[in-house]
Parts: structure tokens; C-alpha cells; sequence
């Protein structure tokens, strides 16, 4: 289990977007916390904050109102200890595979032979052995999701922020990255925050699943994985007791929100 360690830790936080005709609330007195090692997925009805929740998190955006802090210190603002992955690779298609995973240590002046070496490993611990060389268009969309969660985990992020990053991908190469990022997050003990319209997902791959109202954001409810379904690989999570009666609930309580409409 996670230890018992506030790493994310948000107190009533509201964002308002203002626009030349209106402002809009997208989030409201929203407070959470996230321990050291959970893996947390927040659902919910398009428009209810989920992504800008996550922008917030990275110090990427200011709330309104409210206080964020990372390990127990107010967010720094966009810092090499979160890493964010999103929906699209955007590696470089300029750069090999190897140069596009060491682009963050670049960044950050901390690449060197030990942390290029780390990286070669990285590459052939996620399958990625003999691609050193190639460039972004030699690969399929599941391999550059993979290059992209190396190049994530190149800095020794001890956030990971994941914005849908399996929804363009193919349903069974969605399952194999599951299983391949959650084990890999567990084994760094990695704290973790997934936005995700897949609800069969956020209950496979999470020690709690957040559901948020829209009109504003607010935490509808919360659901906390059970042992049996949590320690299971995401693959075989969906084949244990539980699992579709949790679907359900969960299904239900996004449906009851004004999110029924999307896709589980």
C-alpha cells in the first residue's frame, strides 16, 4: 500500500476562465490529497476540469483560489520533479529515439554518460532494445507512446501526471501499455495521477478512482479499489470478483453527473 504521505495535496481550489463575453467556473472548492506511491484516476463528464486539474498539479496554472502544494511545500511551478504525459508522443520527428528520450535531461543540464546509460536501459526495459537509432515515423503509435514514458521517466520525475495517454491507441496495444506503465510506476513508486474516459481503466490500473460533477468540478465521489482488483496487472484486474459491479457503480455515478454520454 502507499504509504501514508500527502505528496499532492489541493485545498479549495477554483479556476474561472474569463473570456471577452463571459467567466466561466470550471472548478470549485475542490480539495484532495494524494499519498506517496498512489496511483489516483479522475473521471467525469467533458467540461467538469479533469485536464485542468492536472495543469494545475504541474504548476502550469495559477487557481484562481486555493492552495496547491507538492511535498508539503506550495507548488513550484513547473519543476523536473512532475512529469506530465499526454495523449499525442510529441517526440521531435528530427531526432532519433534515443535523442528524443534524452531531451529532458537536456533541458534540465543533468545529462552525462550515467544518465544516458539510464536511458539506454529504460528503452530496453519497455521493449525499445534496437531502436536507438530510428527516428519517430519507424515506429508504431504504441512504441512512441513508449519512448514518450521513457522520456517522462528519464528525469526521475516522483509525480507523473497522465492525460489520456492510451486513448488513440488500438485496444490491444492499450492493454499491453496499461500493464507495462502500471508496473513500471509501481516498481519506481511513482505517485501517480491518470484523467481517462475509460472507466474500465481507471478501475484496473488505480488505488482510487475520483468521479467529478461538471458545472462546476467538484468531487462527486470516490471509490477505493479493492485488494484483489488493485494488485492484479490491469489485463487479468478486469477478470477479478468485483470488477464489473464496481464498473457499474462507477458508471452510474458518472451517468447521474451529466457524463453518460461518454465512452467507458
Amino acid at each position: 500500500m502507499p504509504e501514508s504521505e500527502s505528496v499532492i495535496r489541493l485545498e479549495g481550489i477554483s479556476q474561472v476562465y474569463v473570456s471577452e463575453r463571459e467567466a466561466s467556473l470550471v472548478i470549485e472548492d475542490l480539495s484532495l490529497e494524494i499519498q506517496k506511491g498512489e496511483f489516483v484516476s479522475l473521471v467525469g463528464p467533458s467540461g467538469c476540469g479533469k485536464t485542468t486539474l492536472l495543469s494545475i498539479i504541474a504548476g502550469l496554472l495559477t487557481p484562481t483560489r486555493g492552495e496547491v502544494k507538492v511535498k508539503g511545500k506550495p507548488a513550484p511551478g513547473p519543476s523536473a520533479q512532475i512529469g506530465y504525459m499526454l495523449q499525442q508522443d510529441y517526440l521531435f520527428p528530427w531526432r532519433t529515439i534515443l535523442d528524443n528520450a534524452l531531451i529532458g535531461l537536456e533541458l534540465t543540464g543533468r545529462l552525462d554518460e550515467r544518465s544516458r546509460e539510464h536511458v539506454r536501459e529504460l528503452l530496453v526495459s519497455m521493449g525499445l532494445a534496437g531502436t536507438e537509432n530510428q527516428y519517430p515515423s519507424e515506429l508504431s503509435g504504441g512504441m512512441r507512446q513508449r519512448v514518450a514514458l521513457v522520456r517522462t521517466l528519464a528525469t526521475d520525475p516522483g509525480i507523473l501526471l497522465l492525460d489520456e495517454p492510451f486513448s488513440a491507441l488500438d485496444y490491444q496495444t492499450k492493454l499491453q501499455l496499461e500493464d507495462l506503465v502500471s508496473d513500471t510506476l509501481k516498481q519506481f513508486g511513482k505517485t501517480s495521477v491518470l484523467v481517462t474516459h475509460d472507466l474500465s481503466e481507471a478501475i484496473a490500473v488505480s488505488d482510487r478512482v475520483i468521479v467529478l460533477d461538471r458545472n462546476p468540478g467538484r468531487i462527486r465521489r470516490e471509490f477505493i479499489i479493492p485488494d484483489g482488483i488493485r494488485k492484479s496487472q490491469p489485463f487479468h484486474a478486469r477478470e477479478q470478483e468485483g470488477f464489473n459491479a464496481l464498473f457499474q457503480a462507477l458508471w452510474s455515478e458518472l451517468d447521474q453527473s451529466g457524463g453518460g454520454e461518454e465512452d467507458a
